[in-house]
């Protein structure tokens, strides 16, 4: 059998289309509905659907009459605040198009940045790192405020797959790289409300990250939106010591974060969580140990899904559809996912490259200003997503790591995930990474970082390994460090794991 699932099309995306428009359909029916609550430490702030269309639009008005028109690009830097989702929603409803970026970019990133947008405005909060004499208006938050009072503007309908916002994700060479995205892309999230989250008009999702993170965006408020249902957001000055209460007395019926989040909140005790149905991972690979350790404290469980930036989510489990342990689900209705070895499809069960149909309405349009970056992304009828994963006979994927990631352990390729699940089973270790990494030329063997409340003698932890893994798989190397390094979105950053001087320790 060949590792395909091909689910056939989903519904089609209408002809005349707007991202926002869609986001916000609800918001005429449902005007006193809570659609937003920023859990803030100084007292929660509502927002009903119709404040935050009136806002959304209002911006929208004060965009264009600052000299902005459909089709300029307009860079965000903003804070954590909920100025964010308001004007990239804004931008989107008049065809100007956001590019979201992060608060804690310095000034020589974002320069980068600026110079590959070429944006016609920015939008900037005090105190975050702008370009060097940008050439273009800067629009502050006072002014964002004041535009939200403003008369409506009309919503921009057109082809749903003429762009709608770009993203930055992590490129080559140390260079920042764009993700254009279509109109459509948010039409395509449809298929995750019930193939991962189990999302309804009634539900209250609580997101644990921050407003200006893209994960955020789209499952912590453009989705709940589009739907009708209830966002809930931790404001500024929040950590992940305030979830577990925040959970409980806002009555979350779904939490969704990193799995690193889901880590450090049962480092504490949990309350009780009578409302909470069940909890949503991305971002990277959730451990069988904090899914385990999850289900113990709160008698919920935590579905996991696969995307990128690229294509968002495509592979997930849900509450109708559980995924084995070590599993990250299956290809989502409407989608069309194969495993490729080789430029071929790979058999059941055989390791090889996760891809996703290039008819997919949620891939992106392209790299901004790449066009053979973009192209060496598809093979035929597939776009590769670089991660590797192997798919089982009934459909369900098993994550395997980046390709870029994957070790090579005396001819044999290694999976970084399958050593660390099998190192945190440890009792003593609180969290684990593992590359590869060079002793002396020509010899490269696995190390393994690990951090717990002091150092493990290396005896104990070579015969845990040997006691969980073949020889092959197993670290020759054990450092003991403080805490992995990890990027803003909670990822471990392997590649600062692998410049480290380990010796022989």
């Amino acid at each position: 059998m060949d590792a395909i699932f091909d689910h056939g099309p989903g519904p089609n995306c209408p002809d005349r289309f707007n991202m926002a428009d869609h986001v916000l359909r609800h918001a005429d029916r449902l005007t006193r509905k809570t659609a937003l609550i920023v859990l803030d430490p100084d007292g929660p702030d509502t927002w009903t659907y119709g404040r935050l269309k009136q806002a959304v639009l209002g911006t929208a008005t004060g965009l264009l009459n600052s000299g902005l028109a459909p089709g300029d690009r307009l860079l965000m830097r903003l804070g954590n605040t909920v100025d964010f989702p308001i004007v990239y929603l804004a931008a989107i409803a008049v065809g100007i198009i956001p590019v979201p970026t992060s608060s804690q970019l310095t000034v020589p990133e974002v320069g980068k940045i600026y110079d590959q947008v070429t944006p016609g405005g920015i939008v900037a909060a005090t105190g975050v790192a702008l370009p060097e004499h940008p050439a273009c208006p800067v629009i502050t938050t006072d002014d964002l405020h004041q535009m939200q009072h403003l008369p409506p503007a009309d919503v921009v309908m057109g082809d749903p797959n003429r762009p709608a916002y770009i993203i930055f994700t992590s490129g080559t060479a140390g260079r920042a790289r764009g993700v254009v995205h279509a109109h459509r892309a948010i039409w395509a999230r449809q298929m995750m409300w019930q193939d991962w989250y189990g999302l309804t008009p009634d539900d209250r999702l609580l997101h644990a990250g921050a407003f200006n993170w893209t994960y955020t965006l789209g499952t912590g408020l453009m989705d709940p939106w589009a739907i009708g249902a209830t966002a809930l957001i931790p404001g500024a000055g929040l950590g992940p010591g305030d979830l577990a209460g925040l959970l409980a007395q806002n009555d979350a019926t779904i939490f969704a974060a990193a799995p690193g989040v889901y880590r450090q909140i049962l480092k504490t005790p949990i309350p009780p969580l009578p409302a909470l149905r069940h909890g949503l991972s991305a971002g990277e690979k959730l451990p069988d140990a904090t899914r385990a350790a999850w289900k113990s404290a709160t008698n919920t469980r935590i579905y996991e899904a696969f995307g990128m930036s690229e294509c968002s989510t495509f592979v997930s489990a849900s509450p109708t559809h559980p995924a084995r342990l070590a599993s990250l689900g299956f290809a989502q209705t409407g989608r069309r996912v194969a495993i490729l070895n080789g430029g071929d499809i790979a058999k059941i069960n055989e390791p090889g490259i996760i891809a996703v149909a290039r008819t997919d309405p949620g891939l992106m349009l392209g790299y901004l200003g790449d066009d053979a970056g973009t192209q060496e992304k598809f093979q035929g009828d597939w776009f590769l997503t670089g991660d590797t994963g192997e798919m089982d006979e009934n459909g369900a994927i098993t994550y395997l790591g980046r390709d870029d990631d994957m070790m090579n352990a005396g001819g044999y390729r290694v999976s970084p995930i399958e050593v660390e699940s099998a190192m945190r089973h440890h009792p003593d270790i609180i969290d684990c990474a593992v590359v590869e990494t060079s002793v002396r030329q020509d010899v490269r063997v696995i190390a393994a970082f690990y951090t717990s409340n002091s150092p493990i003698k290396t005896t104990t932890l070579s015969a845990h390994a040997a006691a969980h893994l073949a020889r092959y798989k197993q670290p020759r190397i054990f450092h003991h460090i403080a805490r992995l390094p990890c990027g803003a979105n909670g990822k471990v950053l392997r590649k600062k794991l692998r410049a480290m001087d380990v010796g022989n320790s």
